[in-house]
């Protein structure tokens, strides 16, 4: 079992060779390989039969690496000739430190990893530490191997990486049961005032102006959803004193590409929806298909003179009640707890991390990592220290604390 207090031995494999080739058997029936960016090609053949979260899609890592730059490192794990794990990591500076990491950080959430369903059972323990003594031999530069916001399971198949010693992620991920129904979610999670809420806001949009709902089906749809969404996000961080994760230009050009090339899909795997009120986009969600599970990635509100309405409330009603349309069997709202999430939630997804350090210095940042994770669940879980947390950061950013509302973001 992986020691977060030990380095791993390093085996000798094959590097940067596309399609890469195993060098080196760990036992029998057993070999690993790491490649960069140039393994895509093979890490997307895999990908057309295996099980993997969205944010492992190849479409993702693809567009991560072409619109950040991203130092790429692609470790599979092969069984009698045959891939059966494959993760797809960047490699970023923390400090003095190097940490591989699944590619977009804090934006991929859900995570689950490339992984052959037929040789899920073999996929234990020692097979995944030979992969993490692989990448150490392959990239000596790299300190810890840090996997962080992993699924438990993916529409009931264990997530392998379990096997492994891990902690429970800092924040929980809620989520909303859809079997029987929009009318039986409803009659389960105060329907009526739901409703009474939704015709009341219908009422104040059509005061105003017309209204719709938007789902992207074109590039400029793309743009136009997204250029809102990050101006709403912009205000929205500044007002709460942190820092913008959709800031980077980088960043924002992934998503850019990541949901306009999803368009070309029969069901797209990336999908963006946005409340237009007058003219006005004032609500937009980011959303992922993957099996059962619909997947709110992200969402916001404008903060203007509809922002009373709760327009983010408005957009997820429908959201939800198209997705039990659709099938889908849970309306996920990712990582966070929020007030908003609440009043639709009735499952808690309890993520997991797995850390492995592949050095000495490695080893030391696995014990902050832990520490920092603790400190996290401690302050999230103390509603007034929470509330003392985030009024300290409104003051830095020298804005008052917000009267109570629903918390759209």
């Amino acid at each position: 079992m992986v020691d977060a207090n030990a380095s791993f031995d390093g085996n000798r494999v094959a590097v940067n060779e596309a399609p890469p080739r195993p060098l080196a058997s760990i036992r029998d029936g057993l070999a690993t390989l790491v490649s960069d960016g140039a393994g895509l090609a093979s890490y997307t053949e895999f990908c057309a039969s295996a099980l993997f979260a969205p944010a492992q899609s190849p479409c993702w890592l693809r567009n991560w690496v072409s619109k950040t730059d991203a130092d790429i490192v692609i470790a599979t794990l092969i069984m009698d000739g045959r891939p059966a794990l494959s993760l797809g990591l960047e490699v970023v500076s923390r400090g003095p430190f190097k940490v591989a990491r699944f590619a977009g950080g804090r934006h991929a959430n859900g995570n689950f990893a490339a992984a052959d369903m037929r040789q899920m059972p073999r996929i234990d323990g020692p097979a995944i530490r030979s992969l993490f003594s692989a990448i150490a031999e392959a990239r000596r530069d790299i300190d810890l191997v840090s996997l962080e916001r992993l699924l438990p399971d993916l529409d009931g198949v264990a997530n392998p990486l379990a096997a492994l010693p891990h902690f429970a992620s800092p924040n929980l991920a809620l989520a909303v049961d859809l079997a029987g129904g929009f009318d039986a979610l409803l009659a389960r999670a105060s329907g009526k005032r739901k409703r009474k809420k939704h015709r009341s806001q219908t009422r104040k949009f059509e005061a105003v102006g017309t209204f719709r709902r938007i789902a992207s089906r074109t590039r400029d749809e793309v743009d136009r959803l997204l250029d809102a969404f990050y101006d709403m996000k912009e205000q929205r961080f500044r007002k709460m004193g942190i820092a913008n994760v959709f800031g980077e230009q980088g960043v924002r050009a992934f998503f850019r590409a990541l949901f306009a090339d999803a368009l070309a899909e029969e069901r797209p795997a990336f999908l963006l929806h946005g409340l237009e009120v007058a003219g006005k986009l004032r609500a937009v969600t980011g959303s992922s298909r993957s099996g059962k599970r619909l997947i709110c990635e992200f969402g916001a509100i404008a903060e203007d003179d509809l922002a009373f309405t709760s327009p983010g409330d408005y957009l997820f009603f429908d959201n939800i009640q198209e997705a039990c349309e659709q099938g889908f069997g849970v309306y996920d709202f990712s990582v966070g707890d929020e007030p908003y999430k609440r009043l639709w939630c009735d499952l808690a997804v309890q993520h997991f991390e797995v850390l492995a350090p592949l050095t000495l210095k490695g080893r030391a940042l696995a014990i902050g990592v832990r520490q920092g994770a603790r400190a996290k669940v401690f302050i999230k879980n103390n509603q007034t220290v929470w509330k003392l947390t985030k009024m300290l950061r409104r003051k830095a950013a020298g804005k008052p604390a917000p009267a109570a509302a629903n918390d759209d973001t």
